[in-house]
């Protein structure tokens, strides 16, 4: 058994494996660490490109796209490892990138899962949306990271270089105990893309298990590079998992308060975007809570086997609402939240 898997999976993403799959594999040097590309039924000539240029690289081939999360599972399920590294294919690595979050995980056999402080690829002075410096939901599940919060994304100077615990890690860049990945059955495929880490992290968190952000690794995100931020499909996903994540994982006293309010919380989202004419947006937020009331069988047998590790809190969820601290209290900034533990 290897000791560390570096798992990419591709779906016509042949312009970042021929930019960023050469510095991964100089600044990915232990011997005891593979990488992998596993790939997505992809159209754009990407196996045909790794066959002739990086032969010696294990592909994990599949018969059509099934998405992130199915991806995933059928791959890591492939692979023997200590530990699985989630990477996106748009993701630039730096020398020494991996020995920190290895040796963090070694460090602690509680911590299940950990991510490197992510930056932007076309800013790198600044946090990337999607990682930034560790992953956090409000008491509603809206998420936000250690330097982005909405829309504001912050500087890097250096204000959230510790190493801290977290409620989710990204999985642009994760890396996670394989033991414990194969033993909650991996992610969840009904998510197919978008949230489905923060479900993976909470479920673990409820086992008793830690996330956490290791800022002394540091990569560079493109981001969007599967699914433009302003895809009206990227959109719907993030809605409907949102409520996908809310129903698994809140414990019972919490359920009902918290899905009620989002409903009002996306109707009003959903209502803007009908007046600003966006009326793409406003039937993407339509079909995600469709797409939400016809899953509620499947997700109450979810569910049930999940309340029995619910935890009530954790210190991690922000106990306010970020959306209003956000735009009437004014904290555009972790820094300024009203956390117990900064």
């Amino acid at each position: 058994m290897m000791k560390t898997a570096v798992v990419i999976l591709n779906w016509n993403g042949k312009k970042f494996l021929e930019k960023f799959l050469p510095i991964l594999i100089k600044n990915t040097t232990d011997s005891n660490t593979e990488v992998i590309i596993a790939d997505n039924a992809s159209k754009d000539g990407s196996v045909d490109f790794l066959t002739k240029t990086y032969p010696a690289i294990k592909q994990i081939l599949f018969d059509k796209n099934y998405g992130f999360t199915g991806g995933y599972n059928r791959a890591l399920a492939q692979i023997d490892a200590e530990y699985f590294v989630l990477l996106n294919s748009d993701i630039e690595v730096t020398e020494n990138w991996l020995s920190p979050l290895v040796e963090l995980m070694d460090s602690d056999k509680l911590i299940a899962a950990c991510q490197p402080k992510i930056k932007a690829f076309h800013n790198k002075e600044q946090f990337e949306y999607a990682g930034a410096s560790g992953g956090f939901i409000d008491k509603y599940g809206y998420p936000f990271c250690r330097g982005r919060i909405l829309n504001t994304v912050e500087k890097d100077d250096k204000q959230y270089d510790n190493i801290r615990e977290v409620f989710w890690a990204t999985g642009a860049c994760m890396i996670v105990r394989a033991e414990l990945y194969k033993n909650i059955g991996g992610l969840d495929e009904d998510f197919f893309a978008h949230m489905e880490e923060i479900d993976l992290c909470w479920r673990l968190k409820n086992l008793g298990y830690k996330i956490l952000i290791n800022p002394r690794s540091e990569i560079y995100h493109v981001g969007g590079g599967t699914l433009p931020n302003n895809s009206p499909f990227k959109l719907y996903l993030n809605y409907r998992n949102n409520l996908f994540l809310l129903y698994k994982n809140l414990p019972k006293g919490k359920l009902f308060p918290v899905i009620f309010t989002r409903m009002i919380l996306d109707g009003l989202s959903a209502n803007i975007f009908l007046l600003k004419l966006s009326i793409s947006s406003f039937n993407a937020v339509l079909k995600a809570h469709i797409h939400f009331y016809k899953s509620l069988k499947s997700l109450k047998v979810k569910r049930k086997k999940l309340l029995l590790s619910a935890v009530d809190h954790h210190k991690e969820i922000y106990p306010r609402s970020i959306v209003f601290d956000y735009f009437l209290r004014k904290k555009h900034t972790f820094d300024r939240l009203d956390f117990h533990t900064k």
